[in-house]
């Protein structure tokens, strides 16, 4: 989304082609878009949907290879307020920041969300931020869902946040993320390629659709405890909730999610309530300006660390998780050769 004159961001275009044995109209806008049905409806009922350049009805069928043409107007403006809440940052220089956000804090605001959000707080430091994005998401690159913690990547400047977003869409910025998965996988090594969408019957979750944007996601397991796996995620595209939507397809959802079916045993694993176990723990990526390979680490948060310790008792030596070692460490996260 583009600004127009005066700051005022300007109305989105989008075009998809329609695949063979399209769903009605809405569902399929609503997913390529990733929004709800209603707000897809209300698109075509307003005239912003087009199919071959004319009108069609929400019910209606496309015909593959029919182009489909979405505009969507901005969003009313809200002004969002500078607030000030302690972050820990991770990274910082003139052009860039790294955050290391907690779990329970939103990236930008929304319905719901109005303060008290990584944004609000971003602003609260008085430092620059691009103002690429739409009002309200100055300088974010990529997010985090609300109970994931870790790594997250802000742009200062304009340039730096095209540059960032560039790189980001050609799979050049490396995010590995913890995560404690209910079960057991089928095999130490496991990717899973599924397209990613919202779900038809529940618009408030995500849900594998064919129909949806691809997704990949690596897993490599680091431990196998009685019952649960320890894994690392490699992120290769970035939709939300992809993750936890991926694991719970294979049937392993994230312990602690209750959107995706992993809330149970969340006592036996000693997590407080409504807190999953999924920490974007490494980031790495090429600075805008300086062309210098960044590495960041997060280690395992205190919450993170009692709850693996309490899924390894009986499995590892009473002083694995002594002292200042990051448990991640213990595990080989970092080690690529797992």
């Amino acid at each position: 989304m583009t600004a127009q004159p005066g700051g005022q961001p300007a109305s989105a275009t989008h075009e998809l082609i329609a695949p063979n044995d399209a769903p009605r109209l809405d569902v399929l806008v609503a997913g390529h878009l990733d929004i709800s049905r209603n707000q897809a409806a209300t698109l075509i009922a307003n005239g912003r949907v087009a199919v071959d350049g004319r009108r069609e009805r929400a019910s209606y069928r496309a015909r593959a290879g029919e182009r489909i043409t979405v505009t969507v107007p901005p969003p009313p403006s809200r002004a969002v307020v500078a607030e000030s809440i302690p972050l820990n940052i991770a990274y910082e220089d003139e052009d860039v920041l790294v955050v290391d956000k907690p779990a329970g804090m939103v990236v930008h605001p929304a319905p719901g969300n109005w303060s008290g959000t990584l944004v609000n707080a971003l602003k609260g430091r008085g430092a620059p931020l691009s103002e690429v994005a739409e009002e309200g998401r100055e300088g974010i690159v990529h997010r985090l869902d609300k109970e994931t913690s870790g790594l997250l990547l802000v742009a200062k400047t304009d340039r730096a946040h095209r540059v960032l977003g560039a790189e980001l869409q050609a799979r050049r910025i490396v995010r590995r993320y913890a995560a404690m998965a209910w079960g057991h996988l089928s095999e130490d090594r496991l990717t899973v390629e599924k397209p990613i969408a919202r779900d038809p019957r529940d618009r408030k979750r995500m849900a594998i659709v064919s129909t949806g944007r691809p997704a990949r996601t690596d897993f490599t397991r680091l431990a196998r405890f009685d019952s649960a796996d320890l894994l690392r995620a490699h992120l290769y595209t970035g939709r939300t909730h992809q993750i936890r939507v991926h694991l719970a397809a294979i049937g392993h959802p994230v312990v602690g999610d209750d959107t995706y079916g992993g809330g149970g045993g969340r006592r036996l694993m000693q997590l407080p309530p409504r807190r999953h176990f999924l920490h974007a723990a490494w980031l790495q990526f090429r600075h805008p300006v300086s062309g210098q390979e960044i590495d960041i680490r997060s280690p395992l948060p205190e919450d993170l660390r009692r709850a693996l310790a309490a899924t390894a008792q009986g499995s590892l030596p009473d002083d694995a998780f002594a002292g200042d070692l990051d448990p991640l460490e213990y595990f080989g996260f970092y080690s690529l050769h797992l």
